[in-house]
């Protein structure tokens, strides 16, 4: 085992590393090497979880707001005192490029500071009744805690995502139970040993490896008060029928569009696009999936398209130049390899990539399709890979409907010129963010962010989440 890669579940302050169930390997997803075997908790171990954070939120919701903010930075500087540990861990076991996974640290680091911030800025209101029969009397609301969190987070930013739940839980006062993706857990264990090093009471946080059976268990379970959950759109939705009347968060797939309306600087903007696209070989939430041109700069644009997508350097994570490394195991490769066949099957045309780079390394060329039409899964579904289909539009009332129809609504990316479109994207697309002169792959971690549709329920984003994690209890005297 190497130094500092934790393999265990951090349970009630402490690292349970034997168990009876079978291990599980984490990959280096570019090498194919076993970086090290997980150990994978058994009934007991979930139980012992459970009761943990029980105890846990009894002790985190009765500290102050500023013991809490306190914490929050002490974290925050042990991360930065590791990061470049972090960086390595995030490029191994995720396939994240260097510089991608470099921007993962510091978002994360960002995001520890905004919860720090805002568990000091917890609020409620003062409610107006001195009137009527309310005469007299004095109203206001307070935020208090939910209770035990259990947090599902997905491979693909298995730091942030992770922190994106458990950071506003420890600002709020919320314990939590981290159930991490198999094929990236390492990163959430990580935090687990900075979390253990800042000195957080046992139970606060409490970090599971288990089967999908036992995570069931969690979700109906009635000690947990809360889920949040980051991860495929089937999955989210089968978690929120099992869950019973608990309260929950999804943040679930879609397939992003992009618009570019009749307007100018084409080389930047189909830049930006090809990176959007095809930036950690597609396998964001928000990637530009679908791209729509306005049909009289069409041929030029994507002649530009072509061009930029084929700059891009595809290969090992490790290097500082690579945009598109691996896809995260073998099953997606094939996945994304049959999706791409059955479109050209169906009448689309290969612009540029369409093939299997290196099936040992799990690595497909960047793809743009065009003449992609529905029922395709390129187009319908959430394709998480390296694939980009491309069409055109004659008016903005007609691409308003093309983006549209989709069973997603996550994020959109606008380029436009003109101030009424502008608004008009606004008021008429279903999306639960209009992202104006950019790609919809656009996020600030303080932002609300999340989905409508089939998307997503809830919003994260750090104040937006710590508002999910609490209820507000009304005083009347």
């Amino acid at each position: 085992m190497e130094k500092h890669i934790y393999f265990g579940n951090y349970i009630d302050g402490t690292w349970i590393e034997k168990s009876e169930e079978k291990s599980s390997p984490v990959f280096d997803k570019f090498s194919g090497e076993i970086m090290t075997e997980v150990t994978m908790a058994t009934d007991d171990m979930v139980e012992k979880s459970l009761v943990a954070s029980v105890s846990g939120y009894k002790i985190l919701k009765s500290w102050s707001a500023g013991k809490r903010s306190e914490y929050l930075y002490k974290l925050k500087d042990a991360l930065k005192n590791r990061e470049d540990e972090a960086i390595e861990l995030l490029i191994r076991e995720a396939g994240k490029p260097r510089s991608y996974a470099k921007a993962e640290i510091q978002r994360c680091l960002t995001t520890i500071e905004a919860a720090a911030i805002e568990s000091k800025r917890l609020t409620g209101e003062m409610v107006p009744i001195d009137f009527d029969h309310g005469e007299g009397r004095t109203a206001y609301t307070k935020r208090f805690p939910i209770g035990p969190v259990l947090c599902i987070t997905p491979f693909n930013f298995p730091l942030n995502l992770v922190l994106h739940k458990v950071a506003p839980a420890l600002a709020c006062g919320c314990s939590v139970i981290v159930k991490p993706a198999p094929q990236a857990p390492l990163s959430a264990l990580f935090l687990a040993s900075l979390i253990e090093e800042v000195g957080y009471p046992a139970g606060v946080a409490n970090f599971v490896n288990c089967s999908i059976d036992r995570a069931e268990k969690m979700v109906k379970d009635e000690r947990i008060k809360m889920i949040s959950f980051t991860g495929s759109e089937k999955v989210g939705w089968h978690i929120k029928s099992i869950s019973g009347t608990k309260k929950i968060v999804l943040e679930l797939g879609g397939n992003a569009a992009v618009v570019v309306d009749d307007c100018n600087n084409f080389e930047s903007i189909a830049k930006k696009i090809a990176m959007g696209a095809f930036l950690y070989a597609g396998q964001i939430c928000i990637s530009t999936q679908r791209i729509f041109v306005h049909k009289n700069i069409y041929t030029p644009f994507k002649d530009l398209l072509i061009k930029e997508i084929n700059a891009l350097k595809v290969g090992d994570p490790k290097n500082e130049d690579v945009s598109v490394g691996p896809l995260i195991d073998k099953l997606h490769l094939n996945r994304i390899n049959d999706w791409t066949k059955e479109a050209v099957d169906s009448g689309a045309v290969v612009l540029t990539g369409g093939k299997i780079v290196d099936e040992k390394q799990n690595i497909f060329s960047p793809t743009l399709l065009e003449n992609a039409k529905s029922p395709l899964k390129v187009v319908d579904e959430e394709v998480f890979g390296p694939i980009a289909v491309l069409d055109s539009f004659a008016s903005f009332d007609d691409v308003i409907s093309m983006v549209n129809d989709s069973k997603f609504g996550l994020q959109v990316g606008v380029y436009t010129d003109s101030i009424s479109h502008l608004k008009k994207s606004h008021a008429e697309l279903e999306v639960a963010g209009v992202i104006i002169n950019d790609i919809p792959g656009f996020r600030i971690d303080t932002m609300p962010y999340g989905g409508i549709k089939m998307s997503g329920f809830g919003r994260e984003g750090l104040k937006y989440t710590i508002e999910e994690m609490t209820e507000l209890r009304l005083i009347i005297y």
